[in-house]
């Protein structure tokens, strides 16, 4: 099999797989929502914005009520500027430390991962 190396992803995610997206949204949804409440479609637009691609409302609402049932996040409707009014969802404190640890254990993940990824890392016959 030949290796290839492309490009690094585009600024709006596109190439990124959809597996990393998929274990990753949880807590990048929770991160979207430590500066306060917001509502779906903002959180999508902030996701994108910061390079995650365009998620979909069909994916983020059903994450976002398995978070309210499960106290990480509450809602709220609020009125709508000349429009229909918005579902807020805010991070509770079971929902904050919920956050911080996910980052933790992020963090640890991807740096066992660069580690792992290094050329020079030691293997099993250098090893020996």
């Amino acid at each position: 099999m030949t290796e290839t190396h492309s490009d690094p992803p585009s600024p709006d995610g596109a190439e990124w797989p959809s597996d990393w997206l998929r274990a990753t949204l949880g807590f990048l949804a929770l991160r979207a929502l430590a500066s306060g409440p917001s509502y779906g479609y903002k959180i999508i637009g902030d996701l994108e914005q910061h390079g995650f691609g365009t998620i979909k409302g069909g994916t983020l609402y059903p994450l976002l009520t398995r978070y309210e049932a499960a106290g990480l996040v509450v809602t709220e409707w609020r009125a709508g500027d000349g429009g229909p009014g918005r579902k807020y969802f805010a991070l509770t404190d079971h929902g904050r430390a919920e956050l911080a640890r996910l980052s933790t254990l992020w963090q640890r993940f991807a740096d066992t991962s660069i580690r792992y990824l290094h050329p020079e890392r030691p293997t099993k016959e250098t090893l020996e």
